[in-house]
């Protein structure tokens, strides 16, 4: 498979995420989580066969719960409460969020043409997926944030 291929069967299988949340599966989003974290895992440890190195172990805890554990938990509770449209604008600002985390952590400075695509990344999703009557909910909104958070962090 080529890799513009793979990038738009990513997209489209992250984006079927949502619907299959909102639609067909309970509405407990930590099990909806575990179910998402524990398919990758068993195909990753299928696909390997063996366990990192123990000084690795503590590190691979702390991604593991940024990008996986932390980030399915809050993800599923902002797609179980807000309208998809409103969350996909949360993931849209991720990489925003990663460009000032690494700002702050590696003290990589970050350029204003990536801010500026990411903003106008976001700007698009915003038309294509925002309706007049898209409803809040704060708790959604702090699981959205928290997530974007969580798996910029990690992939700082």
């Amino acid at each position: 498979m080529n890799a513009k291929m793979a990038a738009a069967t990513a997209a489209i299988l992250w984006g079927f995420t949502y619907i299959l949340t909102t639609t067909w599966l309970p509405p407990n989003p930590l099990f909806l989580a575990a179910v998402r974290a524990l398919g990758g895992a068993i195909v990753l440890l299928a696909l390997v066969r063996s366990l990192p190195p123990r000084a690795w172990w503590g590190r691979l805890a702390v991604l593991g719960t940024l990008n996986t554990g932390l980030f399915f938990g809050l993800f599923f509770i902002a797609a179980t409460r807000l309208p998809g449209g409103v969350a996909a604008i949360f993931q849209a600002l991720t990489p925003l969020a990663t460009i000032f985390i690494a700002w702050g952590i590696l003290r990589a400075r970050p350029a204003l043409t990536r801010i500026g695509a990411v903003l106008l990344g976001a700007l698009g999703v915003s038309l294509v997926v925002l309706s007049s009557n898209a409803t809040l909910d704060l708790i959604g909104i702090a699981a959205a944030l928290g997530s974007m958070l969580s798996i910029a962090t990690g992939g700082v």
